[in-house]
């Protein structure tokens, strides 16, 4: 009777949800407006009207095609009428969900941690603020992303969920119902690092901090390009093989990802810069070692509490002594158990940038000592 009764309020409040916000209902098309120069973001646009601003996310697995449109208007005033076509978000958001990390992270630099008011996966969450105010009940841990607590979510009622998208996803199940706003983040599915970073821009208007994001990327990307230019004029081009088998597959970024795009700003020659795809498509190793088993430099990221070794390498996975990088010992490591590689490398590529950089070309960014990678032990 008591499940019973929980199932009934769930629908119930599933139903009252459904009743306010949402998407617009005219599909009037705006003329004129000020666009919100970006730079390097090629999935997103951003256009201000006078009483709202349009937020266009464009399908990255079909770029002929938008993947959300989002209304934003000011949450302190009544929603305009004649809204164009899209998903109303009431900003700023003061309410959000959070299913990544990556964003958590973002938000709290930008100073919106009090915005966050639920998390995903907080098992991942490392970052101190999120745990803390987890412990005061400020922050409502809503489960696993995949499946994700819908008795929490209905109770929290966020302004918005803040969630990472896939292709052909089918939709995000019972969350997709809520009519809750859903924030499809596809900054990394952009084919740059510094165009995955710029989407700060669009989440600081979101949650009311659009001055800091702007500065915050404005200063990332004069570090970065500064660094790249550097790199640039270095005669030497190493090559560059990234990250580890899983299970049966090894998941190898495309050139036009920005794994891709981050090694050739660094100087680097990726062995699969030819690979057109901006995201990552599964291999079997010896596809991968047929590319890569001559590689220069080997990077490669884990997670695990003591720091990986060439020795226990190789006992993973014994064919991996078979590469160059492995024989010569030239495999550089990132154990994100203990260093907050995706915390903070997705919107500051500036200084993976020198990581990478400073690696391959030691001589270059002098008093500069690496963050992320460092040097896998021998035994």
């Amino acid at each position: 009777m008591k499940n019973f009764l929980l199932s009934a309020n769930i629908v119930i409040l599933v139903l009252l949800l459904s009743a306010c916000g949402g998407r617009s209902k005219t599909s009037s098309i705006p003329t004129g407006g000020d666009t919100l120069k970006l730079r390097y973001a090629a999935n997103l646009s951003i256009v201000k009207y006078p009483e709202y601003t349009v937020a266009t996310v464009r399908n990255p697995w079909d770029t002929l095609k938008t993947l959300h449109t989002y209304i934003l208007t000011d949450k302190r005033k009544p929603v305009p009428e004649h809204l164009p076509e899209g998903t109303v978000v009431r900003v700023p958001m003061e309410k959000v969900l959070v299913y990544s990390v990556v964003h958590g992270s973002l938000l709290n630099e930008l100073g919106a941690l009090e915005n966050i008011r639920g998390v995903c996966n907080l098992e991942y969450f490392k970052l101190p603020e999120v745990l803390e105010r987890h412990r005061k009940g400020l922050i409502t841990d809503c489960g696993n992303s995949m499946s994700p607590d819908m008795e929490s979510v209905i109770e929290l009622s966020p302004d918005g969920i803040m969630l990472s998208p896939f292709e052909n996803n089918g939709g995000y199940g019972q969350i997709g119902k809520l009519n809750i706003p859903i924030i499809e983040c596809a900054d990394y599915m952009e084919s740059s690092p510094l165009g995955r970073a710029e989407w700060m821009r669009f989440y600081g208007l979101l949650t009311g901090k659009e001055e800091r994001a702007k500065s915050l990327f404005d200063a990332v990307e004069r570090e970065y390009q500064k660094v790249k230019r550097q790199a640039c004029k270095e005669e030497k081009k190493p090559t560059v093989l990234s990250d580890l088998k899983y299970g049966s597959a090894w998941y190898i970024s495309g050139g036009n990802s920005t794994t891709g795009r981050l090694y050739a700003d660094a100087g680097a020659r990726y062995v699969f810069a030819d690979m057109p795809n901006s995201g990552s498509v599964p291999m079997a190793f010896e596809t991968v070692f047929d590319k890569g088993q001559d590689a220069d430099y080997w990077f490669i990221k884990y997670n695990q509490k003591a720091d990986k070794t060439y020795a226990e390498l190789k006992r993973d996975y014994a064919p991996y002594a078979r590469f160059k990088a492995f024989r010569e010992k030239r495999i550089y490591g990132c154990n994100t158990n203990r260093i907050p590689y995706y915390e903070e490398s997705p919107f500051h590529p500036e200084e993976l940038l020198k990581d990478i950089v400073k690696i391959l070309h030691p001589g270059l960014l002098e008093g500069y000592e690496p963050k992320y990678f460092s040097k896998l032990a021998a035994d």
